[in-house]
């Protein structure tokens, strides 16, 4: 019973985990209208863009725990633009679009796979 009075008032896990990823959602969404300005080619060039971002970030650093979080910052960072290309090279060359669902679903995954497992 007062498992259901506690998710009445500050709703589930999953309900708190879509309220804190719906700004992500929104942030990719605003970069839709920019995407769909790229021609083909500066859709392509976006993920040199990316790796660019994500090499100079990590150059030089050799502390293997300083570079996971300076990689899983700048994967945070990136992870919006990203989404926003997939989203529209997926609507360029399938004509379908994600869904805000779907975006959800990728960035759970995204940020799961991307944290490092480390056994010390």
């Amino acid at each position: 019973m007062i498992n259901i009075l506690m998710a009445k008032v500050f709703g589930t896990s999953n309900e708190r985990e879509l309220k804190r990823l719906m700004p992500l959602v929104e942030r990719i969404n605003a970069l839709e209208p920019g995407m769909k300005q790229l021609s083909d080619e500066q859709l392509r060039a976006k993920t040199e863009e990316f790796r660019k971002t994500i090499r100079e970030r990590l150059e030089g650093v050799e502390d293997p725990d300083e570079k996971d979080r300076l990689l899983n910052e700048t994967l945070d960072e990136i992870l919006p633009a990203a989404f926003a290309v997939v989203r529209e090279a997926g609507w360029r060359v399938l004509k379908m679009r994600h869904f805000d669902v779907q975006l959800i679903g990728g960035v759970v995954k995204a940020r799961r796979w991307s944290r490092p497992c480390r056994s010390t």
